[in-house]
C-alpha cells in the first residue's frame, strides 16, 4: 500500500467513526442531558434504568417522538413497524446534504461487516430475497431437527471435559463453544479454525451498536479486517475442495440462473456464521443466570421436560439477546395512526415489546408455563425475521436442558459480568461451580 492509500485509508476510518459514532454520540449525550427519553435509554448502563424507561416511553403513547427519532416499546406497533413496507433497514449518513458525498466515499472502503451492504441485515428486496432464499432451506425448522442429534452430541461432549471439581466459566467453556461448534459445521470450517471464528464474532459484536469510542471503533474495524481475510482464504479452501455444507452449496449456488457475486457470498457467508452464534452465546448465558436463580421455575421442568421449548421462548422474551433494532422511512407513511415522513428512523424496543402488559400478563415475572411465551418479537419480525431463529430455539432448548440434567446442583458463583455492547445483551463471563 502506497503512502498516498495509507493516508486514504486512514482518513476514511475516522471519517466512518465521526459520522456513524462520534457526532451521534454527541447528539445522544445532549439529548439525555436535556431529559431525552431516547437519549436517556441509549446512555442507561443499569437494567432497572432501561426497564423503567421502557414503561415510560410505552406510557408517553405507541409512537413517541424523540429529539432525533422515533422510538416505540409497544408490542403491536413494534411488529407495525417491522412488518411494514413502508419502512426499510440501513441507515443514510447524511442523505442529499452537503456530507452525502464524503459519507458515500468513506463508507465504501467500509469492511464488510453486519451493518455494510450487501449484508442480509441492511438490503431489501429484491437482493434480500434473493440472498435469503439461498439459505432458507438450511435453516429450515426440518433440517434443524435433523441436527439436533449432532447438537446433543457437542453438548454432551463440551460437559464432558468439564472438571466438577474446578470453578469453570460458563461461556468461556459451554455457552459459546456449543453454538460456535454447531454453525462452524453446517459452513465447514475445520475445527482447528472455530477458535479464530470465536474471536473474530467477539471482535466484531459491538459493530451494531452507535456512539462507540475511538479505540473501541478501530479494534471492531480491525477485527471485521481479519474476519474478512479469513473468510477469503476459507472460500478459496471450499472451491478447491466442496463439501455437502452450507457454505459449499452457497459457492456453487444459482438462484434462477444467477450467481451470487463474490462481495454477496462473503457478505452472506459471515453473518450466516457470525449471527449464527453470537446472539445463541446470550440466550444461553441469560437462560442459565434466569433458571439457576428461580429454582421453582428449573422445578417445573424436572417435573415436566416437555415445557423445555416453551422455556427457551420465555428466557427470550423476559431477558432477549437483541435489546433492539432501527428501521427508516422508505417513503412518507402513517406508523401507529401517526404521520411519519420519509427519512425518518424508528428506534423499535424489542425488548420493551417484550415487557408489554398488554400482551403479556404479569411481564417482569419469569414464568416456564406461559401460555403465550413464543409472542415475543426478540427474533423481529416481518421479511427480515431471524434466519435462525428454529436452529437458536433448539440450541437453547439442547443447550440449557442439558447443563441443567447433568448438574443439577449448579451453582453460579459471583464475578458474572455482562458483555459492553449495548443492543446485543448477554454474559461476558459467568462463574460456577458445577457441584457443591
Amino acid at each position: 500500500m502506497s503512502i498516498q492509500q495509507s493516508a486514504e485509508t486512514r482518513v476514511a476510518s475516522t471519517l466512518r467513526w465521526g459520522l456513524g459514532h462520534a457526532l451521534p454520540r454527541l447528539a445522544v449525550r445532549g439529548s439525555s442531558r436535556r431529559g431525552d427519553l431516547h437519549g436517556r435509554l441509549i446512555e442507561a448502563s443499569e437494567e432497572d434504568e432501561t426497564l423503567e424507561l421502557f414503561d415510560r416511553i410505552r406510557a408517553e403513547g405507541p409512537l413517541h417522538r424523540s429529539s432525533f427519532a422515533y422510538v416505540t416499546a409497544t408490542h403491536p406497533v413494534v411488529k407495525e413497524v417491522l412488518t411494514s413496507p413502508d419502512m426499510r433497514t440501513g441507515v443514510d449518513f447524511a442523505p442529499g446534504g452537503p456530507l452525502a458525498h464524503i459519507s458515500r466515499w468513506a463508507f465504501r472502503s467500509a469492511p464488510l461487516g453486519p451493518l455494510t451492504p450487501p449484508s442480509l441485515l441492511v438490503t431489501e428486496p429484491p437482493d434480500h430475497t434473493r440472498y435469503r432464499k439461498l439459505v432458507t432451506r438450511v435453516f429450515s425448522v426440518k433440517a434443524v431437527q435433523h441436527l439436533r442429534e449432532r447438537t446433543q452430541q457437542i453438548a454432551d461432549e463440551l460437559l464432558d471435559r468439564l472438571d466438577p471439581s474446578r470453578p469453570v466459566d460458563l461461556v468461556d467453556a459451554y455457552c459459546a463453544q456449543l453454538p460456535v461448534t454447531v454453525i462452524a459445521e453446517i459452513l465447514g470450517v475445520p475445527r482447528e479454525d472455530q477458535h479464530r471464528v470465536l474471536r473474530f464474532g467477539t471482535g466484531a459484536a459491538p459493530s451494531l451498536d452507535l456512539g462507540l469510542s475511538w479505540s473501541v471503533f478501530r479494534r471492531v474495524e480491525s477485527s471485521l479486517t481479519e474476519f474478512d481475510r479469513w473468510l477469503e482464504q476459507h472460500i478459496e479452501a471450499v472451491r478447491r475442495d466442496p463439501g455437502d455444507d452450507l457454505l459449499s452449496q452457497l459457492v456453487t449456488a444459482h438462484d434462477d440462473g444467477e450467481v451470487l457475486t463474490h462481495a454477496e457470498l462473503k457478505s452472506t457467508a459471515g453473518l450466516v456464521l457470525a449471527a449464527g452464534f453470537e446472539t445463541t452465546v446470550n440466550l444461553l448465558g441469560n437462560g442459565i443466570q434466569l433458571l439457576h436463580d428461580r429454582p421453582d421455575q428449573l422445578e417445573l421442568l424436572r417435573d415436566d421436560p416437555g415445557l423445555w421449548p416453551n422455556a427457551v421462548d420465555e428466557a427470550l422474551r423476559h431477558d432477549p439477546p437483541v435489546l433492539l433494532t432501527g428501521r427508516v422511512a422508505a417513503r412518507d407513511t402513517e406508523i401507529a395512526g401517526q404521520q411519519v415522513p420519509r427519512g425518518a428512523m424508528i428506534t423499535t424496543l424489542l425488548a420493551g415489546a417484550n415487557r408489554d402488559p398488554d400482551v403479556f400478563a404479569d411481564p417482569s415475572r419469569f414464568d416456564v408455563t406461559r401460555e403465550n411465551a413464543g409472542d415475543h418479537v426478540s427474533f423481529s419480525s416481518g421479511r427480515h425475521y431471524c434466519l435462525g431463529a428454529a436452529l437458536a430455539r433448539m440450541e437453547g432448548e439442547v443447550g440449557l436442558r442439558t447443563i441443567f440434567d447433568r448438574f443439577p446442583d449448579l451453582r453460579l458463583e459471583p464475578g458474572a459480568a455482562r458483555r459492553p455492547t449495548r443492543i446485543l445483551r448477554g454474559f461476558a463471563t459467568l462463574p460456577a461451580t458445577l457441584t457443591p
